[in-house]
């Protein structure tokens, strides 16, 4: 099958369509890779979509941590469904052909939801650091109009960051070359196909992400210290283990999320003896893995929820 076509001359400084390889290599193994990767989208939709339905329908669980779950969960829903339709597209129907602005539309929602997220997970890190460390002013510091301020802060955050994206990438002059060797459009596999010095794009890209969602890992990991050393002080040690395992649990979920991410992110500018597969499966992951384990760990693992749905299942028996 020829995944390549003829692009006219007068297009060929905007080519109208890109073609997504999928993993290259591993084409033959496609329609198997895509299983375990549809499975775990469904469970992503079924357990974020529980999350939110619970939140939203239960006025009881109206509270900060509950509101930036429920904002989490859709994040989850959106950064997972920017990708997974088109990659199970070419897996399993060999749709590779994707319309470059379509391509465009796909690599801004991928980087700015990524951006949203990683700062609803430092607002998530601020809030248990709120209701740790200084319980008595929590309802003051995060009420209402704080948690929207915070929640608007997110989104037009990573909307701000990544618009850039896409001028760098409408000004890069393309020659013909349309085909990228992955299963998503991402801002670093777009621009390696320019027929022009992409080092605006390389630049800014590190930029974004050692200073933005850099600075997100750097408060996380302050504020989770901060944390353990007030639960060091607890005199309970049944607390202490409660909250250890309450903190190693939102740990785990926070490195799945940053550690492929940002492995990915420098692999385009530096790991030039990486294997294409390893990278590209290591991309599909950290827009995947979270938003099926985050519904695990800050949902079923909180107390509220937990029973919430187990009372669902017991009135529909």
């Amino acid at each position: 099958m020829m995944l390549s076509a003829a692009i006219p001359n007068g297009t060929a400084f905007h080519p109208p369509t890109f073609v997504l390889l999928g993993i290259p290599g591993m084409q033959d193994q496609h329609v198997w890779i895509a299983i375990p990767f549809c499975s775990m989208y469904i469970l992503a939709l079924v357990g974020n979509g529980t999350i939110l339905y619970i939140i939203i329908t239960d006025r009881a669980l109206h509270e900060p941590m509950y509101l930036f779950l429920c904002l989490l969960s859709i994040t989850d829903l959106v950064l997972c469904s920017t990708t997974l339709p088109k990659m199970l597209a070419i897996f399993w129907l060999r749709s590779h052909v994707i319309s470059y602005h379509g391509c465009l539309t796909q690599m801004f929602f991928v980087h700015a939801v990524f951006a949203t997220e990683s700062a609803v997970l430092l607002a998530m890190a601020f809030d248990r650091y709120v209701a740790i460390c200084r319980p008595l002013h929590y309802t003051s510091i995060l009420n209402a109009v704080v948690i929207g301020k915070i929640g608007l802060a997110c989104v037009t955050r990573g909307l701000l960051f990544v618009f850039p994206f896409v001028i760098l990438i409408e000004r890069l002059p393309f020659c013909g070359h349309h085909i990228i060797p992955h299963t998503y459009c991402e801002h670093m596999g777009i621009a390696k196909l320019a027929c022009a010095s992409i080092k605006p794009n390389t630049i800014y890209g590190l930029t974004v992400a050692l200073s933005v969602t850099g600075m997100d890992v750097v408060l996380i990991a302050t504020s989770y210290i901060l944390i353990l050393q007030a639960v060091l002080r607890l005199p309970s040690k049944d607390a202490q283990f409660r909250a250890f395992s309450t903190c190693g649990a939102h740990i785990c979920v926070i490195l799945v999320f940053y550690i492929p991410a940002f492995f990915s992110f420098f692999t385009h500018r530096f790991g030039h003896h990486v294997p294409p597969q390893v990278h590209i499966i290591l991309a599909n992951l950290y827009l995947l893995v979270p938003p099926v384990l985050n519904p695990l760990v800050y949902g079923i693992n909180t107390k509220h929820i937990r029973l919430r749905i187990l009372d669902f299942f017991v009135k529909r028996r």
